[in-house]
């Protein structure tokens, strides 16, 4: 090798250097601005705001509610993001790019828009004679400022995020083994059953948990469409609205810690399951 490849070769190992503090450097950042942002939550509580936010039945049923229907948006948003979610990875027909923006929308609408679309799905459209609500209710069904007024507003954002899960681990599956079975004398829904399903069953327990994460933060959505009445659609993120509404800010900060600890114990759940696919 010639002094000349030599000299070459060392500039170019040196001149990485600047990208890699580059990619260290934004990445501590944004990891110290989320840290920073847990210690100041936690730095405003004391132990009596959190014992008081634990012994609260208020807070209890809060919690309580919040599981419920955090559970039910996953499972109805599993149900919707498995047949959705393989379609878009195995299927290629007319139509197919409109779709896949439209399961976009509810992602990067703001909350509120989602919120105030359904109050005005369910309660003036298409007009307030003859609105859905109306209907429901005369049916005995009541949605709007009703618990499954939370589980909508849940399942609206949080099922766009399983879809695109789903995708993913749609695509990540080789179709062969569905054509063979095809071959040897299996139906698309066998094949998919009996399969394709079983191989995506860590993508689905993902999906799932990201579903119910989703669901753990959704607020504005919730606030317009199922409001905020306490002992009935209260769940724990408009818990914190009404704490910092009526001045306990340590009130407000130890909700927020309890969501945060849920929020990161979902999260390893989801990066536990992913990294053993």
């Amino acid at each position: 090798m010639s002094a000349h490849t030599k000299d070459h070769q060392y500039r170019r190992i040196g001149s990485d250097k600047p990208f890699l503090c580059g990619l260290i450097g934004f990445t501590a950042i944004y990891g110290l601005l989320i840290c920073l942002l847990i210690i100041a939550s936690a730095s405003h509580i004391t132990w009596s705001d959190l014992i008081s936010a634990m012994t609260s039945k208020t807070i209890q049923q809060s919690l309580t509610l919040t599981f419920l229907t955090c559970t039910c948006s996953a499972i109805l948003s599993l149900f919707f993001a498995i047949p959705i979610g393989y379609s878009l990875s195995r299927f290629k027909f007319r139509g197919r790019t409109l779709l896949d923006t439209l399961l976009d929308i509810p992602i990067i609408l703001p909350p509120l828009v989602v919120g105030l679309s359904l109050l005005i799905l369910f309660n003036s459209f298409p007009t307030r004679e003859s609105a859905l609500e109306g209907w429901l209710n005369q049916h005995g069904i009541h949605i709007t400022f009703h618990i499954p007024a939370i589980i909508l507003a849940q399942f609206t954002v949080a099922a766009a995020f399983a879809v695109r899960s789903m995708k993913n681990t749609f695509d990540h599956i080789s179709p062969r083994s569905e054509l063979v079975a095809l071959t040897l004398g299996c139906n698309r829904s066998q094949a998919f059953w009996k399969i394709t399903l079983p191989q995506a069953g860590r993508g689905v327990l993902s999906a799932g948990l990201l579903a119910w994460a989703r669901a753990l933060g959704e607020f504005g959505p919730i606030l317009i469409f199922a409001g905020v009445t306490r002992g009935r659609t209260e769940v724990l993120a408009t818990s914190v609205f009404l704490q910092i509404n009526i001045g306990n800010l340590g009130g407000a900060a130890a909700i927020s810690l309890l969501l945060i600890t849920l929020a990161i114990a979902t999260i390893l759940i989801i990066r536990t399951a992913g990294d053993r696919t």
